[in-house]
């Protein structure tokens, strides 16, 4: 396992296109200090120009789909924002893709996978208003101030 993989595997693991962190917090994820460096020094902050370059802390977060941004020095803490594509096997978020239905065209959406989820779980009874008031209180009270609902 490489020194900034704990980084890596909780960067994959986020929903958010950014993500905050202090650098307490990226301390607490590591499990280890941060060198003097990413706390003295913007440029340790820094994303390499290609996918080729650059040290193993920014190889960990460009391959988990991310890249460093807002970094404030003073405050310690910094913005990770998901980038378009990344590298390595954290680079696509597979979470958020799936397969269409057969016979349209292996297309793919952007769609949670809990889309649906309840899909069956319950059913409405036929005939009931889901636009009535939970309440009769509120209907009494909408008709004293708007009038009685008439017929379309």
């Amino acid at each position: 396992m490489g020194k900034y993989d704990r980084l890596k595997d909780f960067l994959i693991n986020q929903r958010s296109a950014e993500v905050a962190l202090t650098f307490a917090r990226i301390e607490k994820i590591l499990e280890m200090s941060l060198p003097n460096s990413a706390t003295e020094h913007r440029e340790w902050w820094a994303n390499p120009a290609s996918e080729t370059h650059g040290h193993v802390h920014a190889k960990a977060w460009r391959d988990a789909g991310y890249e460093a941004s807002q970094v404030d020095m003073k405050a310690k803490k910094l913005v990770f924002k998901r980038i378009a594509k990344g590298k390595g096997s954290g680079s696509r978020d597979h979470r958020h893709e799936f397969k269409a239905q057969p016979g349209n065209a292996a297309q793919t959406s952007r769609r949670s996978p809990l889309f649906g989820a309840l899909k069956g779980t319950f059913s409405i009874e036929p005939g009931y208003d889901l636009t009535q008031p939970a309440m009769p209180e509120w209907a009494d009270s909408l008709n004293s101030e708007y009038g009685p609902d008439l017929p379309r």
